[in-house]
């Protein structure tokens, strides 16, 4: 028989919520509920702060799905975002403001919120947010890093973290996420609250209600500045977190080679259109220098980044070598920031132009 959306809700309807007993649909936790080429998706919108109480439900849903006719796969996912609700249609959804929780505000006690964006993945702008973030913090700054790259997170493997799982703890009443501590400064990552090697396979709004979570819901105290090491591209993810967060500012991070300077023009664009004050272009892997001769390689072009900065009328930062040193030192979860080595000046020297 073919699938019915009506006996989905039917089957929904035998559930109940755990908090307030009520059956799964009548107490409003059905978010959405799509079905296509044999695959049922369903969103239950919860209260974070009980996150722990829906998993069986969550479990109990995706298998009275998976029973409707027409089904093959039933995957259910629990979201602290709340959007129109959207029942059936292969209609994709589309991005809006999230809102923020009731109570106490985790990012209550943040000065100023700077995003560190690429555009375009490759160019090495999480190993840029993650060392600047360190360089500031080594002065004495009081640092938090958020990575928001849902589907690729990389600040926990650069810090040293990869395995580690977040913790909650009861601030003014409201159950919120203990950030990791590492090399001086606080850290969030969706890697901190899933498995390691499991892919998050989200949509638009699911990964804007992530993010957002990642900031009001996780016990930032009190710091200087939160560094947004921003997911690539200019979508969903990037147009929510300017409408939800709007930062006091964004770096943008290149290499000098033409196509990865064509898409740091878009995320210029991208942040004039939504208001954004675009803080300046920092240059990576700007240059390759021999261990053996000395000799130096522009390997990805010179001058490009410079040049475009000009033409887009913002600063030029500064630029960021290619070296196997910095290479290794993300691979080892150590930023080579924290030391006093030749990288480690480049990257105070950065950190004080970016964020001064």
């Amino acid at each position: 028989m073919a699938y019915s959306e009506s006996e989905a809700l039917r089957a929904l309807k035998g559930l109940s919520d755990p908090l307030t007993g009520k059956d799964l649909v009548t107490a409003g936790l059905l978010n959405a509920l799509q079905f296509e080429n044999g695959v049922v998706r369903a969103v239950l919108q919860i209260d974070p702060s009980h996150a722990d109480k829906y998993e069986a439900l969550q479990r109990a849903t995706q298998k009275a799905l998976a029973s409707v006719n027409g089904v093959e796969t039933a995957s259910v996912i629990l979201s602290a975002h709340k959007s129109a609700p959207k029942v059936g249609g292969r209609k994709r959804p589309q991005p809006h403001a999230a809102r923020r929780p009731e109570g106490y505000q985790g990012d209550s006690k943040v000065a100023r919120v700077i995003a560190v964006s690429s555009a375009k993945g490759g160019v090495g702008k999480s190993t840029m947010a993650v060392n600047l973030a360190v360089a500031l913090a080594k002065s004495g700054q009081k640092i938090g890093l958020l990575d928001a790259d849902i589907h690729g997170p990389s600040v926990p493997m650069l810090l040293g973290l990869a395995g580690e799982r977040a913790k909650t703890e009861e601030v003014e009443g409201r159950r919120l996420i203990s950030p990791k501590i590492a090399f001086g400064l606080k850290a969030m990552s969706i890697g901190f609250l899933t498995d390691d090697d499991g892919p998050v396979v989200w949509r638009g709004p699911m990964v804007q209600g992530a993010i957002s979570r990642m900031i009001w819901d996780v016990n930032w105290g009190t710091l200087d500045t939160l560094i947004i090491d921003m997911p690539p591209g200019t979508g969903d993810a990037q147009l929510g977190l300017a409408q939800d967060i709007k930062p006091a500012g964004a770096i943008i991070v290149s290499t000098p080679q033409d196509l990865a300077l064509l898409d740091a023009r878009k995320g210029v664009r991208m942040f004039e259109k939504v208001g954004i004050p675009v803080l300046g272009l920092i240059e990576n892997m700007a240059v390759f220098t021999c261990p053996d001769c000395g000799s130096q390689h522009h390997i990805f072009g010179t001058g490009g980044a410079k040049r475009d900065a000009e033409k887009l009328g913002i600063s030029y930062i500064g630029a960021a070598p290619l070296t196997l040193p910095i290479r290794e030192s993300g691979d080892a979860g150590k930023p080579i920031a924290q030391g006093n080595s030749e990288e480690a000046k480049i990257f105070d020297a950065l950190a004080k132009a970016a964020f001064n």
